[in-house]
């Protein structure tokens, strides 16, 4: 029996062997640092026997399956601990998530706090024993039975789901056992590094109408510096939390009369408006002409477009005088109708339309997140219609804009991704090809390394997807650029070609930032709210010491909103300090403090946010300082 390594060297084995035994044919420290491994790319425990050629790796922890074999081994750790802290409860699904696992109990209490420590020391204690974790396979029945024995009837109701004759995997690890397809890790001393975070509820299946389950979150590693940063990550996360940050520097709320719609409040308001004008600004220099189209349209337009048919249950629909409506989702098909309001030319392509859109979505209650999740938003939507010969020349140019526009709101990692054909699609593979190419050309030619996500695409073409890393390395898919083929036909949209013929154009839709209610939160939690002052609702306070300096102050302040700064005047009869505190907690990028000595001398105390003392400057020169940053859009 011949086995492959990944580095393409062979070795030779007169009978078969398990994984585990082929780890240590290679070495003792890998053996020692084994937790699964691969025969033919399939992941599975080293307890596993290879009995004939094949292409065999071994995982480590050192690998991304490696951690998620540890998170998920974990998850089971979860449950033996709740099992014997708490018999009665009845253990239901774990599976593995994005940094860490969660299982769903059912049980006669709620868990507390007090719980989620006894539970986290129990799973240290479980893993001290380093016990086996052992793979075992039952026929269903026997299975079902066993499980109904012992009072877990969610695992029977899941057995019993599995088609007979398949085998069940089953994981034994002391007195308890699981069900689970796997692999796991050899044993329970392989998990060394983990934390349980928080509880949620969650009904079983998904499903409202069955009961609710006690969901406990938690997360596991293969190294504590790996745990620690992502701890950390977490605080950071809080303290940037935009939710927070909107109630405590007052830019918007909500409220249960108008779920997952925002009440914009006039700082708010002016952060909003500073990012859209910049983007209109964009627009304006890169050839679109800005629409708005209807917020509500007939039903058979939705019908044309196929979203009556596959996305009704996220509209919000109307009736009057006898005819169906629907809120626009999207802003495609009224920018289609502007296009066919005119005979169009190839000479007029390509046509770029732009708009600051608002659409509604029925997005379900619980996915509700704040800003970066609502029901309704305002999209910087924008439409191209070009040639199939054109599209590549866009898309570049599109890339070009998109990394202007992230540098300047001050991201600078950019992820680029280009989802391709999924299995269900329209269009011949011809014309698949054609697209995809495009734009993969199109980033090649903009110099940026390119993934490539296959059956990612939507069903009517592929599409490029720009995600940001924020300042504390998460990532945000934000920008969009997506071929469709099936629109404008399906819509009736034409343009006349150099031959005469009537042509159906190539439709490419377009975001920068995509909801600006979204856009704005991340902007909040990339600075914490300590904003650029470019983008900064107030970019100055300026502060009277005493009564005295309160007509100078109005001055000053109205004299630098003249210069089109954002310039807020503090005449309350407080102490300096209570005033410094305040605006310091509010984020303003500067405080203008005025005592006698500055009315007296026509100049202000500057202190710049962080409590940096600028010293002492004339008007003149801080509004030159000021407006030299907003130009710029640079910081203190």
């Amino acid at each position: 029996m011949i086995l492959t390594l990944p580095d393409g060297s062979t070795r030779t084995f007169a009978s078969p062997v398990t994984l585990a035994e082929f780890a240590q044919s290679i070495g003792p420290g890998l053996a020692k640092a084994a937790l699964a491994g691969k025969i033919d790319d399939q992941l599975v425990d080293l307890s596993t026997r290879i009995e004939h050629d094949a292409r065999v790796s071994i995982v480590t922890d050192r690998d991304a399956e490696g951690v998620d074999v540890i998170r998920h081994s974990t998850a089971h750790l979860l449950a033996y601990a709740v099992k014997s802290l708490f018999p009665d409860a009845q253990v239901t699904i774990g599976p593995v998530i994005d940094n860490g696992f969660y299982y769903d109990f059912s049980y006669k209490r709620p868990f507390t706090p007090e719980d989620l420590l006894a539970i986290e020391a129990r799973m240290s204690e479980l893993a001290r024993r380093d016990e086996p974790v052992v793979r075992e396979e039952w026929d269903r029945d026997t299975a079902v039975g066993f499980f109904k024995s012992i009072g877990e009837h969610y695992k029977a109701e899941i057995i019993a789901s599995i088609p007979a004759g398949e085998p069940i995997g089953l994981y034994r690890e002391g007195d308890f056992i699981d069900l689970c397809r796997g692999p796991h890790v050899p044993s329970t001393g392989k998990l060394k590094v983990f934390k349980l975070m928080r509880l949620a509820g969650a009904y079983w299946r998904g499903d409202s109408n069955n009961e609710q389950l006690q969901r406990i979150y938690g997360t596991a590693w293969a190294r504590k510096e790996d745990q620690d940063a992502y701890l950390h990550m977490l605080e950071e996360a809080e303290r940037r939390d935009h939710r927070r940050l909107g109630r405590e520097l007052d830019f918007y709320h909500f409220q249960d009369e108008a779920p997952g719609l925002v009440f914009w409040h006039p700082k708010g308001w002016t952060l909003w408006q500073q990012v859209e004008q910049y983007l209109r600004g964009i627009y304006r220099d890169n050839g679109y002409l800005e629409v708005k189209a209807p917020q509500i349209l007939d039903r058979t337009l939705w019908e044309k477009t196929g979203h009556w048919d596959n996305y009704r249950e996220a509209m919000f629909t109307t009736e009057s005088e006898n005819r169906s409506y629907a809120l626009k989702p999207m802003n495609c098909p009224g920018h289609v109708q502007i296009y066919k309001s005119s005979l169009r030319s190839y000479r007029d392509l390509p046509l770029r339309f732009g708009e600051f859109g608002q659409v509604h979505r029925n997005e379900p209650s619980g996915s509700l997140h704040g800003l970066l999740r609502v029901r309704g938003f305002t999209q910087d939507d924008g439409h191209i219609f070009c040639t199939e010969d054109q599209m590549a020349d866009e898309c570049t140019r599109f890339t070009e804009v998109v990394q202007q526009v992230y540098r300047d709101f001050g991201f600078t990692n950019i992820l680029y991704k280009v989802a391709l054909r999924p299995e269900k699609r329209i269009g011949d593979d011809a014309i698949w090809d054609r697209a995809e190419g495009a734009l993969i050309e199109s980033l090649q030619r903009s110099g940026v390394e390119v993934v490539l996500s296959p059956g990612e695409g939507a069903f009517y073409g592929p599409k490029i997807e720009y995600t940001l890393k924020d300042a504390i390395g998460r990532m945000w898919q934000v920008g969009t650029m997506q071929v469709d083929f099936s629109m404008p036909g399906r819509l009736g949209a034409e343009y006349v070609a150099a031959d005469n013929t009537r042509q159906v154009p190539v439709m490419l839709h377009r975001a920068i930032v995509g909801s600006m209610e979204r856009f704005v939160g991340l902007l909040i939690e990339q600075f914490a709210g300590a904003l650029p002052v470019w983008l900064a609702p107030v970019q100055a306070v300026v502060a009277s010491i005493t009564d005295a300096q309160s007509d100078y102050v109005a001055n000053v302040a109205q004299t630098l909103r003249s210069q089109g700064l954002r310039v807020d005047a503090d005449l309350r009869n407080e102490k300096i300090n209570l005033k410094i505190r305040e605006h310091s907690l509010q984020k303003v990028p500067y405080l203008l403090v005025v005592g006698e000595k500055e009315r007296q001398a026509g100049t202000l105390a500057v202190r710049a946010r962080g409590g940096v003392d600028l010293g002492s400057m004339t008007i003149a020169e801080f509004t030159a300082r000021l407006a030299s940053e907003v130009h710029t859009r640079s910081d203190p």
